[in-house]
């Protein structure tokens, strides 16, 4: 039981193994030992090359795929990959894959976050309609109501993706690749979107990102997951400081490729974008 004033993460993953499990082979493991924290507000962004396990970490965090080894509690609660409807009232999720939605407006899409608060009938709401047009109003898409998902632009269906997360109404947000598909000033308007909903919600966001200077920007901590399955988190300030995002990107990397991302986050530190 929770005693009063006890402080409780948003997200905690205890000796956490990620990976693929295959019937009769060995697991394929992609990073272990993984003690992670998500307090309440915190914006944090994963960063890392491809393949180093972005993708599978978060997805493993969210319920999606079963752990190899460890576990996952949200709210103190642990969630398993088998319990969807428990885990979607503590959590949501907003992937990188684009959705084909024909015939669907906004509002419709949006009101399917609600579906852990329904029965199959769709009953149980008293508060849907209201909780589906405050969703609209934080991300800025005030009278798109009844416009639809597919005649969108990119921009707008990732806020509206957004919006259906936010009526699910969790204390945690995640969202892999949010910038996605987007060009350079929607790209930027999501990345200030994010942290103005965590600073005026109290809801904790955690986000996957190849867009590394958006995430030093908007981001309280950083993981940077490597290759090999090595993840370091810290302040952004401080993870400046010294090689983490070298190590971070050139592993694997041919020499020419090394020496041009050295040369790039110098000529970061040195315009002073981060520090």
């Amino acid at each position: 039981m929770i005693q009063s004033g006890q402080h409780i993460a948003v997200l905690e993953s205890i000796d956490l193994s990620i990976g693929y499990q295959h019937p009769g082979r060995s697991p394929l493991v992609l990073s272990t030992h993984l003690n992670l924290n998500i307090g309440s507000g915190q914006v944090i962004g994963l960063l890392g090359p491809n393949g180093s396990g972005k993708s599978t970490l978060l997805r493993t965090l969210a319920g999606l795929q079963p752990t190899i080894t460890g576990s996952i509690k949200i709210l103190g609660q642990p969630i398993k990959s088998n319990q969807v409807r428990q885990t979607a009232r503590m959590l949501s999720v907003v992937l990188t894959d684009k959705i084909d939605v024909r015939n669907l407006t906004v509002y419709q899409l949006v009101a399917m976050g609600r579906y852990p608060f329904t029965d199959w009938l769709g009953r149980g709401e008293d508060h849907g309609p209201e909780r589906i047009m405050t969703a609209l109003d934080q991300v800025r898409l005030q009278g798109y109501a009844n416009r639809y998902f597919n005649e969108l632009s990119d921009g707008e269906q990732q806020r509206t993706l957004l919006a259906k997360a936010l009526v699910q109404d969790t204390a945690l947000i995640i969202l892999d690749e949010p910038t996605a598909h987007l060009d350079l000033p929607n790209r930027i308007s999501i990345m200030r979107l994010l942290r103005t909903l965590a600073d005026k919600t109290g809801k904790s966001i955690l986000f996957s990102s190849h867009d590394l200077d958006l995430a030093v920007h908007t981001a309280d901590h950083l993981w940077l997951l490597q290759n090999g399955g090595i993840l370091i988190e810290g302040k952004p300030r401080d993870l400046m400081v010294g090689t983490a995002f070298e190590d971070t990107f050139r592993i694997g990397t041919s020499d020419v490729d090394q020496d041009s991302i050295t040369d790039y986050f110098r000529s970061l530190r040195n315009s002073n974008i981060v520090m």
